[in-house]
């Protein structure tokens, strides 16, 4: 059928064009909606307000001219030339990030919606493109990456092609491509192939819809939960995993190989490693690729599940001996703090005598409002407790400094720079802020290279801008004191739609046993 259709797009795209008119062969619907998140952060569930804090539903060519996963669909769409887009409106992200919790199903369903009032509106379409997490978790609805695939193949019916990109932290398991085709997840934590994996979705629909590939599909759960700062593809055997499935797709190239890591901080029910395999009409090699990847990651569970990092007693000696050793400037990722309000490490560096410390950043929306009801401006001092307002932030902390930039910073309308001590200073910003590359500090009223260390709130998204591009010569990832929300302790947390005992290294798989 699908053979049949291109052959006559083709025709009818070369009698119109005869006539000194063009068409597009295939209309492909392109969305998104995406969300990472933390079931267990505070803050309260996430509502419709929350996600037009950032900005309104965006569709069309707004949509269209986006970068990361949609960027990529987009450039390699152009590239075949006979594919037309049509954006549909769609949430664009929440206030908060990754650090809020549970979207309410009233907030799920009305972005949803939105994107089916719009489908509908263009039909008929060839073909769906779906810019999403996997990490998403919405109150009552146990899959939703998963609902937002049934509810659009309801709508397109059983021969259009579904096809979706994913954060490698997403949690799935078989459900999503029993209603749609394709699944491509980032290889690479730091996710510098989002636009890659965008890029492959076009060519994956691009060969269904000209009837060169029957996607056939295979799905497994390794078994296995980790936190995320246990993901970094830059060390094995995470790299080997994701090395094994570019492997499986280098020998067999009608293959795509996805693997899910996993987001342990969103309390559902398909929670922890995933691998989605697709061949064009070949089940058994889609089987036998699913099989090998889910033994393989069985086989490295041991490195890939357990690591220790050190307290920030610990972190501030190791810190202290890097700068000795003139092993600067120091990168320190303060991994588990989710809110952003953590002050252990500040704490820890303060009390060891550590000068020259940027912390980038520290939550803390009421000290904001306190110093906008004073009316501060830079020059003005400043004597505050900071931070510390979430039981995993420790407890506040007290500054007394100069503030030094009060306007503008990241994305909001309104940060704090605040020197104090023997060369340090601290950003206070309203809401969780992590900080990837060195130049989104560009802001800051003084030089980045007056600073020997870097705190930044970052499990591995760090290593994008400190790390591997050779800015910091040290690298130190701290773990928090206690066993909260962020921690390698998982088994802390007050999971209700999680049974730990049957994943590893809580437990045993079922079929392991």
């Amino acid at each position: 059928m699908l053979r049949f259709r291109s052959i006559f797009f083709v025709s009818v795209t070369l009698i119109l064009g005869s006539c000194g008119q063009q068409t597009a062969d295939f209309r492909v619907a392109v969305a998104t909606f995406s969300h990472e998140t933390c079931t267990f952060c505070p803050g309260g569930d996430v509502t419709i307000e929350d996600w037009e804090r950032v900005s309104p539903p965006v569709g069309g060519d707004a949509l269209l001219s986006g970068g990361g996963y949609i960027g990529g669909f987009v450039s390699a769409a152009e590239d075949y030339g006979d594919m037309e887009l049509v954006g549909l409106s769609s949430p664009m992200g929440v206030f908060g990030g990754s650090s809020r919790s549970w979207n309410t199903e009233e907030t799920f369903n009305h972005f949803l919606d939105l994107i089916i009032q719009d489908l509908r509106a263009a039909l008929p379409v060839d073909g769906v493109y779906l810019a999403l997490h996997g990490a998403m978790a919405v109150r009552n609805v146990p899959r939703p990456e998963a609902a937002i695939a049934k509810r659009i193949r309801e709508v397109v019916g059983p021969e259009v092609p579904i096809v979706a990109s994913f954060d490698l932290h997403g949690n799935e398991d078989g459900e999503f491509l029993e209603w749609a085709d394709f699944a491509f997840t980032t290889k690479r934590y730091p996710h510098y192939d989002a636009a890659l994996q965008g890029q492959r979705a076009a060519r994956a629909l691009h060969m269904t819809l000209e009837g060169t590939y029957a996607p056939t599909t295979a799905s497994r759960k390794p078994g296995i939960i980790t936190a995320t700062v246990l993901q970094w593809t830059g060390a094995s055997p995470s790299m080997d995993i994701m090395e094994r499935a570019r492997r499986w797709e280098a020998r067999e190239p009608s293959a795509f190989v996805s693997v899910f890591y996993g987001y342990p901080w969103s309390d559902v029910p398909d929670v922890g490693a995933a691998i989605h395999v697709m061949t064009n009409n070949d089940q058994e090699l889609a089987n036998r690729i699913a099989d090998d990847m889910n033994d393989f990651f069985w086989r490295v569970r041991e490195d890939f599940a357990l690591g220790r990092y050190p307290l920030p007693d610990e972190a501030a000696g190791l810190v202290r001996q890097a700068i000795a050793q003139g092993a600067t400037p120091v990168a320190v990722g303060d991994h588990s703090d989710r809110p952003g309000d953590a002050t252990h490490i500040l704490r820890a560096f303060e009390g060891a005598g550590i000068q020259n410390v940027l912390y980038g950043t520290i939550t803390d929306p009421t000290a904001l409002e306190a110093l906008e009801s004073a009316g501060a401006q830079p020059g003005d001092p400043f004597d505050m407790e900071i931070g510390g307002f979430t039981p995993s932030g420790g407890a506040p902390f007290r500054i007394r400094g100069t503030l030094a930039y009060y306007d503008e910073g990241f994305s909001y309308d309104k940060v704090a720079v605040v020197e104090f001590g023997e060369g340090n200073v601290v950003i206070l910003t309203p809401t969780y802020e992590q900080v990837t590359e060195p130049r989104r500090f560009g802001f800051l009223p003084m030089g980045l290279d007056r600073f020997d260390v870097f705190v930044v709130k970052s499990r591995v998204h760090f290593r994008r801008g400190f790390d591997e591009t050779g800015f910091a010569k040290t690298i130190v990832v701290v773990e928090a004191p206690g066993p909260f929300v962020g921690t390698t302790f998982l088994d802390a947390l007050p999971y209700e739609h999680v049974d730990l005992s049957v994943l590893y290294p809580f437990g045993t798989p079922p079929e392991r046993r």
